[in-house]
């Protein structure tokens, strides 16, 4: 009998499709666990809301009080709790390739068995790659809104939470202030000593700043030598406070360059936000403060006061 491959084709597509259509409805209708909880895990790159479908599908597969998990990522901790109680626990620290992903804890009042310690590690062997690629998300989202000489906020992250508090500001009702802050003749201090010195002098100043506020105010790297900070809940005079207490601790910074001791002075421009006011045009004022502060000789503060 001749053999005719052109009438095998269709039957090997019409396979293949069969199959893909039943990978499909196995993929969107998974009749176990580990399917159900890859499928669902696979929907998004928040690391919360990911930890939220782990903890419904643990709970189906073990019973538990209440679970921890914890992580340190981009210099922040990060940490997710539900439920309460249980005075027996267990713990997994997530590694992936010698990498960790965080600590995860299940609380209950009564002991774990062996077969459910077995289920619980199989449920996160398949949450692992899901929970790393969440946490590298936050990595680089972090990146992204981070100075990389200083480690604090930069540019951008500024003008994300100047809108933020602007809209805040005009919602409620409340006082924001803005504090710009430039190191005065930094050039001078490239010119002379070299970009080594001068970066190490941008990352004390940072850390003088970050020591200088309270901690639900913002610092931020807005460019060059130029630094801001944002004070929820100030006012003016609040603001000049910080902001005098920001320029007297500049000054007290010291850079040993071996032959000579350099130091540095800030001048600083401040602004409150006015209610209806566009982000820009706090930022603008605030920086036009600077300005004046810098024309009337330096190391000072000025603020921008506005008729309200």
């Amino acid at each position: 009998m001749k053999h005719i491959p052109s009438l095998q084709r269709p039957v090997s597509q019409a396979r293949i499709l069969a199959a893909l259509r039943q990978a499909r409805e196995d993929w969107h209708n998974p009749s176990d666990v580990l399917t159900r909880l890859a499928r669902r895990l696979s929907t998004t790159l928040s690391l919360e809301t990911q930890l939220g479908i782990l903890a419904e599908e643990l709970a189906d597969i073990v019973p538990f009080d209440s679970l921890h998990y914890r992580h340190r990522i981009a210099r922040e901790d990060f940490v997710f709790a539900t439920g309460l109680g249980g005075q027996h626990r267990c713990e997994y620290r997530l590694n992936l390739e010698g990498v960790s992903y965080g600590v995860l804890t299940l609380y209950r009042r009564k002991k774990f068995a062996d077969e459910e310690l077995e289920g619980v590690e199989t449920i996160l062997g398949t949450a692992i790659c899901p929970l790393r690629n969440a946490c590298q998300y936050i990595t680089i989202e972090k990146a992204s809104l981070t100075d990389a000489l200083t480690g604090i906020p930069n540019k951008r992250a500024l003008d994300e939470a100047l809108l933020r508090s602007s809209q805040l500001s005009d919602r409620h009702s409340d006082e924001y202030s803005l504090v710009l802050c430039d190191l005065d003749h930094f050039k001078s201090v490239n010119d002379n000593h070299g970009h080594v010195v001068g970066d190490h002098l941008l990352q004390m100043a940072a850390e003088c700043l970050e020591r200088s506020v309270r901690t639900s105010d913002s610092v931020y790297r807005f460019g060059g030598e130029e630094f801001a900070v944002l004070l929820p809940h100030t006012g003016e005079q609040g603001a000049k406070d910080v902001a005098e207490r920001i320029r007297e601790a500049i000054t007290g910074i010291v850079v040993d360059c071996g032959d000579a001791k350099l130091s540095v002075t800030t001048s600083c421009g401040v602004a409150m936000h006015l209610k209806g006011e566009a982000p820009g045009q706090w930022l603008a004022r605030a920086d036009d403060a600077l300005y004046q502060a810098k024309r009337q000789g330096r190391n000072c503060t000025r603020v921008f006061a506005a008729i309200r």
